[in-house]
């Protein structure tokens, strides 16, 4: 008998042949396991086999169907779509920023700045990057201890630094059930089982962390895709359940700046770990990781950090030194709270009276979209107007069911083209599409 790949692979076919058609739905997992003389939990897995492929995608109460559209990136949201309305990737860079930033470089590019700047340097960076960085990841009352502070490339390489060295393959990481993509794509290279975790709208529901996880990674600010945040009494919940249980947390900090909530770290200091980037905070292209490590721990996702290749190049922690000590960070910081606001409040005008969620100081939401839509299709009849949204799929662990939902970002168009085309979303979501995609 076939095993679950080789039946993933049969169905795959058929779909590369057109046997089975963009849109059609599959037959229910028990069906399909009756048809084949199989148990349902192999069906199971011949089905999340096509979805991690990028072929199917399943969608609450209506099913399991075939993608309408090529399949996203291994990693969703990594590169950019050639649309010219990017509502996908989300990240922030104001007109004036550039400017701000190249006048702060100026000292670090001095012949003896320079000279120090393109020596070696270790995961631990240097004393006064540590000192300012811990201030700069500093919210809501709680600051970190410096010598608590690692560097990383990036955000994702400071993430998968610490899930290598608290998570050994095959054992078990706890997600929210709709988590970053990034994080499914890292745990797939590191032999990490995702299990998705139960939320409600606050984030991750406390009973439903398990005593067999080895860690949890969570976002309790702003959540991505969701947008929510959790509030004081549910981040106490949540590290009473860590202390009970002696589990691990990995928190992604990468939307704290935008407002001023304290993480769920500062209440687990001897068993969180806080991950952090400035390519939110300042640009994609000059980015720098922070992974704060209670001392226990430090020494693993150090020698994690080293053995990956993923420390910081030292050119890049001195410029990123220099915009974090002159102030320029933080005015970037300030500004870029501003925008969000501008652009939730935008958001709420146009899309008004449709089913979407958001945090008034993120720079996404996340939009239940009306009955008659299946995610798939609406992104497919976006994309026909020239605007890229995300799929719930893309945020779904394992074989979950993905709401019929998307993700808008809404960092990267400038006000007046971000004002367009959420009034031309607005249209399509109302059936207003002129290529039929209200009557799937």
């Amino acid at each position: 008998m076939m095993d679950y790949r080789e039946m993933a692979d049969a169905l795959a076919a058929e779909i590369a042949r057109g046997t089975l058609r963009p849109g059609e739905r599959l037959p229910t997992q028990r069906r399909f396991a009756r048809a084949h003389g199989i148990a349902v939990s192999t069906a199971s897995r011949v089905y999340a086999e096509l979805a991690r492929r990028g072929l199917v995608v399943g969608e609450v109460g209506r099913g399991t169907f075939v993608r309408t559209g090529e399949p996203p990136p291994e990693i969703a949201l990594a590169e950019p779509r050639q649309a010219r309305v990017d509502l996908e990737l989300n990240f922030p860079v104001l007109p004036e920023h550039p400017a701000m930033l190249a006048e702060s470089l100026r000292a670090t590019l001095r012949p003896d700045a320079m000279a120090a700047a393109v020596r070696p340097v270790g995961t631990e960076g240097t004393a006064r990057a540590r000192e300012v960085s811990a201030g700069l990841l500093a919210r809501g009352g709680w600051a970190p201890r410096p010598d608590d502070v690692l560097f990383a490339g990036t955000g994702r390489q400071a993430i998968a630094a610490v899930l290598a060295a608290l998570v050994p393959p095959g054992e078990r990481l706890g997600v929210e059930a709709l988590t970053y993509p990034v994080v499914k794509g890292i745990a797939a290279r590191l032999s990490i089982q995702l299990v998705p975790l139960a939320m409600d709208d606050q984030g991750v529901v406390p009973d439903a962390v398990s005593g067999s996880l080895r860690a949890l990674y969570l976002q309790p600010a702003l959540h991505n895709p969701l947008g929510v945040s959790m509030s004081a009494q549910r981040r106490a919940a949540i590290a009473d359940v860590l202390r009970d249980r002696e589990i691990p947390l990995v928190e992604d900090g990468i939307y704290g700046f935008l407002h001023d909530d304290p993480p769920v770290s500062a209440l687990v200091p001897e068993l969180g770990v806080l991950v952090d980037s400035l390519s939110k905070r300042l640009a994609p292209g000059l980015t720098l990781g922070f992974a704060v490590v209670p001392p226990r721990l430090h020494a693993r996702v150090a020698a994690a950090n080293r053995s990956g290749g993923w420390a910081a190049q030292r050119f890049a922690l001195e410029a990123a030194r220099g915009w974090i000590a002159d102030g320029t960070a933080a005015r970037l910081q300030a500004d870029k709270r501003a925008d969000a606001q501008a652009r939730q409040a935008l958001l709420a005008e146009r899309l008004a009276g449709f089913a979407v969620h958001a945090d008034p100081r993120a720079y996404h939401c996340w939009w239940v979209l009306p009955e008659h839509w299946r995610a798939e299709t609406f992104v497919a009849a976006a994309a026909r107007h020239g605007i890229a949204v995300t799929p719930a799929a893309a945020f779904a662990v394992g074989a979950a069911r993905a709401p019929h939902a998307v993700r808008l970002a809404l960092a990267a168009p400038p006000l007046p083209v971000l004002a367009a085309a959420l009034g031309r979303l607005a249209d399509i979501a109302r059936g207003a599409d002129d290529s039929g995609g209200d009557s799937c």
